[in-house]
């Protein structure tokens, strides 16, 4: 391959990089190039217009970085701009890129897990409001019914390392409950946000025996059917298992707490939006 063409993962904060993890862990030999859009984070409670546009303009800066592919590795991205990026956007900037999400693969796993139909989704605000899991389920099981809790403390408690706080557990169980109590049903729960499987194992502790799905494996497990349906895109995706990291943010704050996240040292670069 003549030039270095990395999978690109964009999110607006940290969490995706539990995705990239997941992604590195599927597809070890192949070069990801991350983007966070930390300096404007969080989108959860930004509107559907400001969401695509910022969205919009991170996948042209990892194109011009040489991403043939992107992953918004982020639910609010995928719920909120996704859709028009992929119908309106990409014939214009070039109609052999490709962007997916996080939303669609999430849904059709979730769909099949079930026993009861009943499902429950626990995300950020922008996502619940979004309705995009419920218009997702849907379409692929009409007869599964949705539930769903917004959090939207979780990602400051977990950016800022107090989840596993006595206060943070006490937030993130009140959120659980509210959800659960919406019906005695419920089986499986999504954890519709890339920062919550930092904790799963604290909700795991308190389901009693509902399950918890994390985005993580799912979407690797995607990625991978999908690049093995299209060899075309396969062949342009670089292969030198080399990672990348590019913030809007602070360059060090970025290493910390990526670092955090990732359990490895992190050198990111800044980019200017």
């Amino acid at each position: 391959m003549d030039k270095k063409s990395p999978i690109g993962v964009f999110d607006s904060g940290y969490g995706g990089l539990t995705i990239l993890s997941a992604l590195r862990s599927s597809l070890p030999t192949y070069d990801f190039l991350y983007l966070g859009d930390n300096a404007r984070a969080p989108y959860g409670t930004r509107s559907f217009d400001v969401v695509y546009e910022y969205t919009l303009e991170a996948v042209k800066t990892l194109f011009e970085q040489g991403c043939e592919l992107v992953i918004l590795a982020c639910n609010t991205a995928s719920a909120k701009a996704l859709r028009t990026i992929q119908q309106h956007d990409l014939p214009h900037i070039d109609p052999k890129k490709r962007v997916l999400g996080v939303i669609r693969p999430s849904v059709e796993m979730l769909a099949n897990l079930s026993n009861t139909h009943e499902i429950g989704v626990l995300a950020t605000e922008g996502t619940v409001k979004s309705e995009s899991y419920v218009l997702e389920i849907q379409k692929l099981a009409p007869e599964v019914r949705v539930f769903q809790q917004a959090c939207p403390i979780w990602v400051p408690l977990i950016e800022h390392n107090l989840h596993q706080s006595d206060a943070g557990k006490s937030f993130i169980a009140s959120d659980w409950k509210a959800l659960i109590e919406q019906s005695p049903s419920i089986d499986s729960v999504i954890l519709g946000c890339t920062h919550y499987p930092l904790v799963a194992d604290f909700l795991r502790s308190i389901s009693e025996g509902i399950r918890i799905i994390e985005q993580g494996p799912i979407v690797a497990a995607s990625l991978v059917d999908y690049l093995k349906r299209h060899p075309e895109m396969e062949a342009k995706c670089s292969k030198g298992a080399s990672v990348e990291y590019l913030t809007s943010e602070n360059v060090q704050t970025f290493n910390e707490k990526a670092s955090f996240f990732l359990g490895e040292a992190v050198q990111a670069k800044h980019i200017h939006f």
